[in-house]
């Protein structure tokens, strides 16, 4: 009956931000963009990255995240990746912080980064 995740939904502060640090960085591609009339809802783009994708949202006056972590609900996407050390090293260079570990947790290593929204974003090895 349900097939699979078909995508997460991040509302932005600035989108153009977002999508520079997604797509630019990460290796996402813009799947689909338009503007959308109805308030709050200004405009959404759907990135993809080898078929998980993210809707991004584009509203009015957008109300800041939750900071505290460990709060009830969804906590972070993560991404896998093929080399932990390459990641972090290429991230880096990117400017992007890494804001926890990298760890390595039995046979696989974990990190974790933030978007320029503040989300964060695991990143794992397997």
């Amino acid at each position: 009956m349900f097939k699979r995740i078909d995508h997460i939904e991040i509302i932005s502060r600035d989108i153009e931000k977002t999508i520079g640090f997604y797509t630019g960085i990460l290796g996402f591609k813009i799947k689909q963009r338009q503007k959308v009339g109805v308030p709050p809802l200004e405009e959404i783009v759907y990135i993809e990255l080898n078929g998980s994708v993210i809707e991004l949202m584009q509203v009015k006056n957008p109300a800041s995240a939750p900071q505290n972590p460990w709060q009830s609900g969804y906590r972070m996407i993560a991404l896998e990746v093929e080399d932990m050390d390459k990641a972090v090293n290429y991230l880096k260079t990117k400017g992007v912080e890494i804001t926890w570990g990298p760890v390595t947790l039995g046979k696989s290593k974990r990190a974790e980064i933030k978007d320029p929204d503040g989300l964060s974003i695991e990143l794992r090895q397997w």
